[in-house]
């Protein structure tokens, strides 16, 4: 990159930034240009050189807000990862501390997803429902491999605990939203981990 070229990649993702800001704090309707701008210090034309308008600016978070939390899902939990019931209980950990480290340490980020996204229009909300059945096909996907290593029962019905589980990750990102105090991430994990393990563990594992 070039120096000029840097300069504009770090302004566009400190529009991003501001626009996720303002959508969290005053809602996506309640939000003008004019407020993304006067956060940045830039005028209108200096926005609209980088985004259309701010439909456009929303779609953009989302993309950012979705690469966070697929980044917590890295190579070292791909859902073929775990060969054995104990290195499957170490992932379930590793995805317990990283998904609530973005929903609970920054409750922006599901306020704008389960929030402010849905009352856009009908293909952004749309777009939010795929990102739920997507989330729950890799779930999904995580169970079946458990079935066909033998550490999960073979009569698991996969799709629905898919769901099941993601309903409970769900219901906790929207407890945190709502919490007076700080959620205690801890037992919130072990009582979802117990939940799972006691229920979908083969008998044998």
């Amino acid at each position: 990159m070039t120096r000029a070229e840097r300069k504009k990649a770090e302004l566009r993702r400190e529009i991003i930034d501001a626009s996720f800001e303002c959508f969290a704090k005053h809602g996506y309707h309640a939000t003008g240009i004019a407020d993304i701008a006067t956060t940045l210090g830039i005028g209108h034309g200096t926005f609209y050189r980088y985004f259309e308008n701010k439909r456009d600016i929303i779609d953009h978070v989302i993309d950012d807000l979705i690469a966070k939390i697929i980044s917590a899902l890295a190579v070292e939990n791909a859902p073929d990862a775990a060969n054995t019931l104990d290195e499957y209980r170490a992932q379930v950990g590793r995805i317990a501390e990283a998904l609530p480290r973005i929903f609970f340490d920054d409750p922006r980020i599901p306020r704008v997803l389960l929030f402010e996204t849905t009352g856009v229009d009908a293909d952004l909300t749309g777009r939010m429902l795929d990102l739920l059945d997507q989330s729950a096909s890799l779930t999904a996907a995580y169970l079946h491999h458990g079935v066909e290593c033998g550490y999960l029962r073979a009569d698991l019905d996969v799709d629905n605990t898919a769901q099941a589980v993601n309903g409970m990750m769900l219901a906790s990102a929207i407890h945190g939203l709502r919490a007076d105090s700080s959620v205690d991430c801890a037992a919130l994990n072990q009582a979802i981990s117990r939940l799972m393990f006691d229920g979908i563990r083969a008998e044998n594992a």
